[in-house]
């Protein structure tokens, strides 16, 4: 992991701060709107990208341009700024867009920053909501309309008392998503649909797993920062840490994680 001062570790959520502040404004600009219409970035599928979507994105290069114009950054719609400090900004200007379109609360902005290890710190922001979940830094807390709390996955429990969440029930390929249900039989409860608001909910505590495939960078590295900050784990279907995504297991603790690895692994 890269050294840093405690100046910089300041400046870094600082500017995530300001990022996370333009984003709701750009968010919100256009949320529930009802002449909200989406492209497509797929001929075959339907991966939709509003104006939303660019517009925060913009919004958030802009600070950083102005703030730290020696990171790099890797966002989802404009792509990668190459940079010479060693840090690279992970942006998804809007994670869940199906979400935003319907209305629904669940989308959320991803911010992190990464070294040559992977995420070191990240956010998952909730503009409707207002919550916000941060991790990294010695930083592990949740602030929204009830105020600010500390953030702390669940204890560990039998694999049958857990609560999984996915975005979709057809988990990535025929072969994922078999693998996906063998392990949702063996839960208690599983929900779809919530983005990356699910693994918010598991930093903080009320749920056990998310399980998830064909994910990118941009995707994982926030939820990354924050679920290890609270004390959980997120690694790939062999349990390795990768910050780059693909199949996706986040767990509460080590033996929720090792036991629905188990199952994924068949």
């Amino acid at each position: 992991m890269q050294m840093l001062t405690d100046r910089e570790t300041a400046d870094i959520i600082d500017t995530a701060a300001e990022m996370a502040a333009a984003a709701r404004d750009a968010t919100l600009l256009h949320f529930r709107s009802r002449g909200l219409s989406a492209d497509t970035k797929e001929a075959d599928r339907f991966d939709p990208v509003t104006v939303a979507d660019r517009l925060c994105e913009e919004r958030m290069r802009a600070i950083l341009a102005r703030r730290r114009p020696r990171d790099g950054i890797l966002g989802e719609e404009m792509g990668v700024q190459a940079g010479d400090s060693g840090l690279t900004w992970v942006l998804d200007p809007i994670d869940g867009t199906r979400s935003y379109l319907c209305g629904t609360p669940t989308w959320g902005v991803l911010i992190s920053v990464a070294d040559a290890s992977g995420p070191i710190y990240g956010l998952i922001d909730q503009p409707y909501i207002g919550e916000r979940f941060e991790g990294g830094f010695g930083l592990a807390r949740v602030r929204g309309p009830r105020g600010e709390d500390r953030l702390a996955t669940r204890a560990a429990r039998a694999l049958s008392e857990a609560i999984l969440m996915s975005t979709f029930p057809e988990v990535g390929t025929a072969e994922e998503e078999a693998a996906f249900r063998r392990l949702s039989r063996q839960v208690r409860l599983t929900r779809y649909g919530t983005d990356c608001y699910a693994y918010a909910l598991l930093a903080a505590g009320q749920i056990d797993l998310v399980v998830e495939a064909g994910l990118q960078p941009y995707d994982v590295q926030a939820p990354m920062a924050v679920i290890e900050a609270a004390g959980g784990l997120m690694t790939d279907w062999e349990g390795r840490r990768n910050p780059q995504g693909g199949r996706v297991i986040a767990a509460s603790c080590p033996e929720v994680h090792a036991a629905a690895l188990e199952i994924l692994r068949g």
